[in-house]
């Protein structure tokens, strides 16, 4: 049975129509004004708002949050990492953390703003051991028709400075994680070389990919990234490592940052940014130039480490659009490419876009082009996954009927 839907009414991103787009077995076949409607096929109206692309949320921590808990004033102590981890891992238990039901109230939430596809970051440690991994898996189960999620392994923790994390995380692996994590490997681990090594080591032998969590700044960072090329290239894993924050490159001097961003270019290594709080902004326009795939996340949302976020990658690129002083509608959109194309690359997947040929991962928002909707951060009126409407006017359905 082929499954058949056209979608009505809608402007592509530029503000180009109206057009139809016509979908049959998730993909989508012709796009342009007044097409028949196919036989069989179910009409559903977009309202004159404009089609993108299924966002990507390529950062963030699905099993810390506290999503659907009363509010939980913030209590670490300080701003060092260090005590944003011990304040997570103290209190996460008192709090029932990882909590499903929270885990699935913010995936619900993600997916009616719009997200399709997920990177989550998911603690592993001598505490939790794997009850993160094993939580999120079986929620994305759950909502598996309207959003995809992928999970790295994480070492939030350290991962040389608690000896057994490491078996932990090859475990993890075997349980369904997809990507090895690291953390800051000269600021907490102490000895750069060595924690890189060993992540490494794991992902080869495991055949997975890698994500870093890199907080560090100025030189100490550009080294760590310096050295994540070097690795990257002697175990041949191009394409297959991203580093996430990297505020490094947004803060070193010019020069250097060009010829660091050309090295991670040469390397196929993406970088992840959330443009959370006071960090330096990641230069979009620098990083395009140089060939750098940049994608865009949430990072925390409502958790033990800090209270802010709404889940919406629509808001995430505004935040990055803002600060990046981006003005012009041509500016705007990069910093939205790096929560569709940048973060699909990123996570290699295939790209897409309203176009015919393309998988129908598509969200439509209530306003005429995309740029406004940066701009204006509009709720979504339709979500769709595989060509199946999954969310309506910010509400999950359970079902997912097409019409």
């Amino acid at each position: 049975m082929i499954d058949r839907m056209i979608l009505q009414d809608v402007r592509l991103p530029d503000g180009t129509g109206p057009v139809d787009l016509t979908v049959e077995d998730g993909r989508i076949t012709a796009v342009g004004p007044g097409l028949a409607v196919p036989a069989g096929a179910t009409a559903v109206d977009g309202r004159g708002g404009v089609v993108l692309p299924g966002l990507v949320d390529a950062h963030c921590h699905l099993d810390k949050t506290l999503w659907g808990i009363p509010w939980q004033p913030h209590s670490a102590g300080g701003t060092a990492i260090e005590d944003r981890i011990r304040n997570g891992e103290v209190r996460r238990a008192e709090l029932g953390l990882p909590s499903r039901d929270s885990i699935r109230a913010l995936l619900a939430t993600m997916v009616a703003a719009g997200t399709t596809l997920v990177r989550t970051h998911t603690d592993v440690d001598l505490s939790c051991r794997l009850n993160g991994i094993e939580a999120v898996t079986e929620v994305a189960a759950e909502l598996g028709h309207a959003v995809e999620v992928e999970q790295v392994a994480f070492p939030q923790g350290g991962l040389l400075t608690r000896p057994g994390t490491l078996t932990l995380l090859s475990d993890a692996i075997d349980a369904g994680a997809t990507v090895v994590g690291g953390i800051d490997p000269s600021a907490l681990e102490r000895n750069p070389v060595r924690h890189l090594e060993t992540v490494f080591t794991l992902a080869a032998e495991k055949g997975v990919g890698i994500d870093v969590h890199l907080h560090e700044r100025g030189t100490l960072g550009a080294f760590a990234m310096e050295l994540t090329v070097e690795l990257t290239e002697q175990f041949g894993l191009q394409g297959r490592v991203a580093l996430s924050h990297a505020p490094a490159i947004a803060d070193i001097d010019p020069e250097p940052a060009r010829r660091l961003a050309d090295r991670l270019a040469a390397a196929c290594i993406s970088l992840a940014t959330a443009t959370v709080y006071n960090t330096p902004v990641m230069p979009v326009a620098m990083l395009a130039e140089a060939g750098v795939t940049l994608a865009s996340g949430n990072d925390g949302i409502r958790d033990l480490w800090g209270p802010y976020g709404t889940g919406s990658m629509i808001e995430r690129v505004h935040h990055l659009a803002f600060r990046s002083g981006f003005r012009r509608d041509d500016q705007i959109l990069s910093a939205l490419a790096t929560a569709t194309t940048g973060g699909r690359r990123m996570l290699g997947r295939d790209e897409v876009q309203p176009s015919a040929g393309s998988t129908a991962d598509l969200v439509v928002l209530p306003v005429p082009n995309a740029a406004e909707a940066i701009v204006l951060r509009p709720t979504p009126a339709l979500v769709l996954k595989g060509g199946v409407v999954v969310a309506r006017n910010g509400e999950v359905l359970e079902a997912a009927p097409v019409g």
